[in-house]
């Protein structure tokens, strides 16, 4: 006869940080994703950039300022972004609840810095091919953006009602890995966006 060993798993955690999390690998799946559609717009800008002997097609350039004010904030949000990721590793839940209102204030601005730049990109988009794919990809960090605006609002909700509980520690921490994410997106999109039609 054989002997079976049943081993007590009840104290061991149900959440997990980085790859031991779930969610960690749905929100990879989704950068992912989110990564190739850009390689695809950017693709297609520089395909119109190249055949195109006159760039931007009947339009000036953008507005520097909306698209530099946003890498600036981008680039300081880094700062809070990673504060929230340490507390968040901790259980801190007072310095957790700080930085995911800072987190969604700073997702509030640059939303608002969006709404400028969408104004000031000097095309409409049904202009030209430069016009619709500026607008596109613009568009396309906007909804970036927006979705990850979205799950911090929710996030800060939850920590501050009794869901906040050890497991969303875990998902605070994906939506940090997300948010850098969205930052590292921007970079080279400003660069194209805003300093390609100048050259």
């Amino acid at each position: 006869m054989r002997q079976t060993i049943v081993r007590n798993v009840g104290d061991l955690p149900t959440y997990g940080y980085g790859p031991r999390s779930g969610p960690w690998w749905g929100a990879m799946g989704f950068m992912a994703l989110e990564g190739m559609g850009f390689a695809l717009a950017i693709g297609a800008y520089l395909y119109l950039y190249a055949v195109n002997p006159n760039w931007p097609i009947g339009a000036t350039p953008p507005d520097l300022w909306p698209g530099t004010a946003e890498v600036i904030v981008y680039l300081l949000s880094v700062i809070p972004n990673e504060m929230t990721n340490r507390a968040a590793h901790r259980q801190d839940l007072a310095r957790v609840r700080t930085g995911l209102i800072v987190m969604s204030l700073i997702g509030i601005a640059l939303l608002v810095l969006r709404g400028f730049e969408f104004a000031h990109l000097n095309t409409r988009w049904d202009n030209s091919a430069y016009g619709s794919i500026v607008w596109l990809i613009l568009g396309l960090h906007t909804t970036h953006l927006v979705t990850d605006l979205g799950d911090t609002v929710v996030l800060t909700v939850l920590m501050f009602t009794r869901h906040a509980k050890p497991r969303r520690f875990s998902d605070v921490t994906d939506n940090v890995f997300y948010w850098n994410f969205v930052v590292l997106a921007w970079l080279p999109l400003y660069a194209l966006l805003d300093w390609v039609p100048r050259l």
